[in-house]
C-alpha cells in the first residue's frame, strides 16, 4: 500500500513538473505554431497574430500592444475591431467591434484614435491604456467628401500641429470626356478629388469649404504618412490605367501594362503632382504628357509639376506607407520607408509584398527592395492557384515590430527581428 501511494505521488509530481515546463515554454511553442510562411531578410521572423477577420484595411497599434483595425465592409454591423491578446500567448483572441461605417484610414495620435469612412473622419477619445472611452459617440471631424465607389478610400495622417490630412481619390482615372479619349479641359474634377485636403483635429463637422486644398494632381493616394523626421507629408500615388484602349497608335498593349509608374512624393502646401495632365515613365525617367492632353508617349514635361522622390513598376498598387522609427530592426531601417504593395506588376511578375526604401537625410538613399514576400502563397510568374493573402496596411508596435494586415483572408502578421549573434 505504501509503495502504491509512493508511485501515485511520484506520478503527480511528474505531471506537475511537466505542466510547469509546458507553461514556461508555451510562448515559444505558440510562436512556432503561428509562424507565417513569409520570405524575409535574415534574422526576421513573422507570426500570425489574428486571422479570419474580414476585409481589413489600415491598422494602428497602442502602446500596450493592442490593435485597432479598419474594415472596408461592415462585418456583423461593425467597421472597426479592437483586438487584444488577453492571455499573452501571441494571439489576439479577444475582439470588440464598433463604428457602423466601412472605410480605410485609422491611426493613433496622442490620446485620440482617428478613423475614416468613405466620406469623412471620426475622432475617439482614448484613456491612458489606449482604450476608446466611448465607442458610441465619436466626434465627427469631417463629412461630405466625394464617394463614387471607385477609388473612394479616405486615408489619413496627422501632424504635430493639430492638422489632419485626408486623401480623396478620383472616380474618373483619366479625366476623359464620356465615351471619348479626349481629356476635359483643365480637369474640373480637381476641385473635389485627386488630391489631399487639410483639416483641423479640434474642429467638428468640417467639409470642403473649411479645408485647405493642400495638394492636387494625385490620382489616388491610399498610402500616406506624416514623417516626424522631416516634418513633412509623404504619399504614394497609384498610377493611371490603360493607354492602348484609346491610343493604340502610340502605345502597345505591353507598354500599356507596364506604364505608368507608381510614385512617391513629399508634399508641401500648394504642390501639384500633375494628374491627369502628366504621368511618370520610370523607363525614360521623365514626366510625360498624357495622351488625353496631346501626348504621344514621347513628349516630356519639364518643371511645372512636382517630381516624384521614387518610382516603382506599374500596377503594384501602393496601399500604405510607414516610416520606421523603432530600434528593434537593424540600423539601416531607421527612418526608412516601408510600403505595402497590394497588386502585382506585369513587368516584374511579382507583387503582394512589403517593400523597403532606405532613407538618408530625409530622402531616398538607394534602390527599393523587397522586404516581405510570399503573401500570395504562389509563384506569380507561373501561378498554380488563387492568391492566398493581399497585404494592405502597416503599423509599428511598441517594441518596434512591424504589423501587416491582409484584406483577403483577414489576417494580421507581426514581423520581428533577432540577430544571429544574440
Amino acid at each position: 500500500m505504501n509503495k502504491i501511494a509512493c508511485i501515485y505521488a511520484s506520478c503527480f509530481l511528474a505531471i506537475a513538473l511537466l505542466s510547469n515546463c509546458t507553461n514556461k515554454n508555451s510562448g515559444s511553442k505558440n510562436a512556432a505554431l503561428y509562424k507565417a510562411d513569409l520570405k524575409l531578410p535574415a534574422g526576421f521572423t513573422a507570426t500570425i497574430v489574428a486571422d479570419s477577420l474580414g476585409p481589413l484595411r489600415h491598422l494602428a497599434v497602442t502602446s500596450q500592444g493592442d490593435i485597432y483595425v479598419k474594415l472596408s465592409a461592415l462585418k456583423d454591423g461593425k467597421g472597426i475591431y479592437l483586438l487584444t491578446d488577453s492571455d499573452h500567448d501571441g494571439r489576439m483572441k479577444k475582439k470588440m467591434g464598433f463604428g457602423n461605417y466601412p472605410g480605410t484610414g485609422i491611426l493613433i495620435k496622442g490620446n485620440a484614435l482617428y478613423a475614416s469612412s468613405n466620406t469623412g473622419v471620426f475622432k475617439y477619445q482614448l484613456n491612458d491604456k489606449g482604450m476608446v472611452t466611448d465607442t458610441a459617440k465619436p466626434k465627427i471631424l469631417v463629412k461630405g467628401l466625394i464617394d463614387r465607389a471607385r477609388d473612394n478610400s479616405k486615408s489619413i495622417a496627422v501632424d504635430d500641429q493639430g492638422n489632419l490630412y485626408v486623401t480623396v481619390g478620383t472616380y474618373n482615372e483619366t479625366c476623359r470626356k464620356p465615351n471619348s479619349g479626349e481629356g476635359m479641359a483643365g480637369c474640373p474634377l480637381l476641385d473635389s478629388v485627386g488630391g489631399v485636403w487639410q483639416f483641423k483635429t479640434d474642429k467638428t463637422n468640417q467639409s470642403y469649404g473649411d479645408a485647405v486644398h493642400y495638394a492636387r494632381g494625385l490620382k489616388n493616394v491610399v498610402g500616406i504618412n506624416w514623417n516626424a523626421s522631416t516634418k513633412s507629408l509623404f504619399v504614394m500615388m497609384h498610377g493611371r490605367g490603360r493607354f492602348d484602349d484609346k491610343f493604340p497608335q502610340y502605345y502597345t498593349p505591353k507598354q500599356s501594362a507596364e506604364l505608368p509608374a507608381e510614385t512617391m512624393y513629399e508634399l508641401h502646401k500648394g504642390d501639384d503632382a500633375g494628374w491627369p495632365f502628366v504621368y511618370y515613365d520610370h523607363f525614360q525617367k521623365k514626366k510625360m504628357l498624357s495622351p488625353e492632353y496631346g501626348g504621344d508617349g514621347k513628349k516630356s514635361v519639364e518643371g511645372k509639376y512636382l517630381d516624384p522622390l521614387a518610382a516603382f513598376p506599374a500596377h503594384l498598387a501602393p496601399n500604405d506607407l510607414l516610416f520606421y522609427t523603432g530600434n528593434l530592426f537593424p540600423a539601416r531601417y531607421k527612418n526608412g520607408a516601408f510600403i505595402v504593395f497590394h497588386g502585382q506588376s506585369p513587368q516584374l511578375k511579382k507583387g503582394y509584398l512589403v517593400a523597403f526604401v532606405p532613407f538618408k537625410n530625409g530622402k531616398p538613399s538607394g534602390d527599393w527592395e523587397i522586404f516581405a514576400d510570399n503573401f500570395s502563397g504562389i509563384d506569380l510568374n507561373k501561378p498554380t492557384g488563387p492568391i492566398q493573402h493581399r497585404p494592405m496596411g502597416l503599423a509599428q508596435g511598441p517594441d518596434g515590430e512591424l504589423y501587416v494586415s491582409d484584406d483577403l483572408k483577414g489576417t494580421i502578421y507581426r514581423i520581428g527581428y533577432k540577430s544571429e549573434s544574440k
